[in-house]
Parts: structure tokens; sequence; C-alpha cells
């Protein structure tokens, strides 16, 4: 089953910047002595860059060293993920969501891992390999981003037991093992140990473009099972080996709360029951593992998977007309909110539904309407 354009419209390519130092705790008299020491030794204080350009690869090979540049940092409230390890679940290109929160996260530091749909994978490892996504993975500081490794991952299964036999006879699935969210978290905790960050970048709804009222009920459990409850099993299943404080976010669409004509196949309720679940996975994973859980609301956006929907750039003509903030929504604002969301400048935020649409989940009247326009 595809992760498509149910994802919420939320696909495009992004080139975030986010700087990344340490010290966010000083106080106001340290502050002030480092200011003094920088600019009498250098005249400026020197940014640190991270270096995220080792050899790609789908294996392990080894540690991972950042070369920093420059140990002196900004006075300021950076955000730092160095040391961190992230998981994400939901790349399979360069133009998504998942892609751009990957880059915000190397941007600041991070190890990057990702999952990636099965029938999806050998292309997708291809062209890393290949260089295509080369310029995509370019960083702030000019280094390309690093994925460590790339899991084979379908969030649809739990566990082998439930893989019905015509899925694993597919020849789509041949020659990938371990790629149920149960194996794929044993896989990463015998190669890695633990990890930081889980960012859940999945969605898929096979009759998506039909109304609610045409929706048949494999559809519509299809949209939550691959759309919401694959963010509860994945929590579920990689909150032992997260380490405490770590922090796990999720993408929803506005069509949870409003009425999206278009947006259908029961996507529209899967959104609603991730917000839900966000809420809910925030105390029980809070109360258990010390874990934040939060999820973001993107406005449209445009890419290859968000066209299934058929109508997606009329929404971000409408989205561009109608929000308060007049100007394009680019991938890379909400990469930039998921660093920080995960960071620990947001130690104190879960639970939370976070809206980067420009302001249009504010808005209760369209101001193209014919109706006041004339």
């Amino acid at each position: 089953m595809a992760y498509s354009a149910a994802a919420g419209m939320q696909l495009v390519a992004a080139r975030p910047c986010v700087s990344a130092s340490r010290g966010i705790h000083a106080s106001r008299a340290v502050v002030s002595q480092i200011d003094r020491v920088l600019s009498t030794t250098t005249g400026i204080a020197s940014c640190p860059k991270i270096c995220c350009s080792r050899p790609l690869s789908s294996k392990r090979s080894g540690v991972v060293v950042r070369a920093m540049s420059g140990e002196s940092a900004l006075p300021g409230l950076p955000i730092d993920l160095r040391g961190k390890r992230a998981f994400i679940a939901g790349v399979a290109d360069d133009n998504g969501y998942g892609w751009a929160i990957a880059k915000a996260l190397a941007a600041a530091g991070a190890e990057i891992l990702v999952g990636t749909w099965v029938p999806a994978l050998n292309i997708f490892e291809t062209s890393l390999r290949r260089g295509k996504f080369d310029e995509s993975r370019k960083l702030p500081d000019g280094s390309l981003m690093d994925i460590v490794k790339v899991y084979p991952l379908d969030a649809v299964y739990d566990s082998p037991e439930d893989v019905p036999e015509d899925v694993k006879s597919n020849k789509r699935y041949a020659g990938s093992s371990n790629w149920t969210v149960k194996e794929v978290a044993e896989s990463v905790k015998n190669d890695f140990g633990s990890i930081d960050i889980l960012v859940h970048s999945l969605a898929n709804g096979p009759e998506v473009t039909k109304p609610l009222l045409e929706t048949s009920r494999r559809g519509y459990l299809a949209a939550i099972s691959a759309s919401s409850y694959s963010f509860v099993s994945l929590l579920q299943h990689f909150l032992p080996i997260m380490n405490p404080g770590g922090a796990s976010i999720s993408l929803t669409y506005i069509a949870s709360e409003r009425a999206i004509p278009g947006y259908g196949g029961g996507m529209s309720s899967a959104k609603a029951a991730l917000e839900s679940d966000t809420r809910v996975l925030a105390f029980e994973a809070g109360r258990k593992g010390k874990i934040r859980v939060n999820t973001i609301s993107a406005g449209p956006l445009g890419s290859r998977a968000a066209k299934a929907i058929g109508f997606i750039e009329k929404m971000i003509e409408y989205s561009y007309v109608n929000a308060p903030l007049q100007k394009e929504l680019l991938a890379d604002e909400v990469g930039n909110t998921a660093a920080f969301l995960v960071s620990p400048l947001a130690s104190a935020i879960t639970g939370s539904t976070v809206y980067v649409d420009n302001g249009l989940n504010t808005m209760g009247l369209a101001v193209d309407s014919p109706t006041i326009t004339s």
C-alpha cells in the first residue's frame, strides 16, 4: 500500500537553515563574559557548522564523526541536536515532508536513520547511491546530509504474523526482510541501541478521491490503519529504545477539524484520530518514558504524491489568496518547526497540534469569495 498524497498534501523539497551550538542555559553574567572574551580575541563569534558528508550507505559503517568549525558558541537560543539519533518513517524520495524534516534535523546535528516503504526501497537506495539526490542533500553549510542507514518498512503491519500470504509472495517485497514495525524497531536496537527522536511521516488512503458517503468500510479502515494507527504502533514499539527526554512528531492536516471537499476516503477521519492520539500518547509516553509527543498541521504543498488528490494546485492557490500571510509555504518551514519541537528548546511542549500553514487555519471566511468580492 503506497504512502501517497493522503499525507495531507504535505510533500515538497526543502532547504532548511538551522544553526547549532551549545550553552543555552548560560547566565547573563557568563554570556557577558563570553562576549568580552570573543570581542577581545577574535572580534566576532563564529557559528559552529554541522558536517554530515560521510559517503552514503544503506549499511552502518562505524561511528559518524561531525567536524565542528570552531568551538565558540553564539549567545542565544540555537537548536542543537548533536549526539541525538532520529528515526524518520516515511522517506521514499527527496521531495516530501519526511525528507525536509530529515534535513533540518541533520543540519542541527542529529544522526539520521530512515524507514522506506518496501516497494519503493530499491529505487530510493539506488537514487541515493547514484547521487540523484545530492543537490537535495545539501545542508546550509554546503555539506551533504548523511543518511546513516535505510530500513525497509511497511507500517501497516505490526509483526510478521500480521502479513497476509499475498503480500509475502508479492514480488515487490521480494528480497526484503524484517520490515514490519516490530522487526524494524528490533533491527534499530541491534544496530544502534537507542534513538532520541521518532518521526511519523506516513499516510495512505486508497479511496482518498471518494466522498465519505461513497467510501467503503475497507477503504476507510485502510486509511485509519496506514495514516493514524501506524503512529501508535511505531511509538509502541520504539518507545522501549527511546532515551528519556526524547520526542516524537507526526504530520496532520486541517481536514481533521474542517470540511475539505475532495479530501475523502476516510482521510479526514484518520487525521482527526491522529490528533486525538497525539494528546493521549503525550500523556502515556510522557509518564512511561519521559517522551514528548506533538503533531504538525501543515498547509497544502505541491508534490508528486499530492497530485493524486487531484486538486492540489487549486488548494495551494486558495491558501495563498486567503491565508493571513500571503506567501508560498515551504517545506523547510515545516522542517525547521520539527527541529524545534524535538529539541530541548521545546522541552515543555507536548500533546500539541502546531499549525504551519501561514495562518490559514485561523480563517473563517474566504476573502476571495464572490459573495464579498462583488
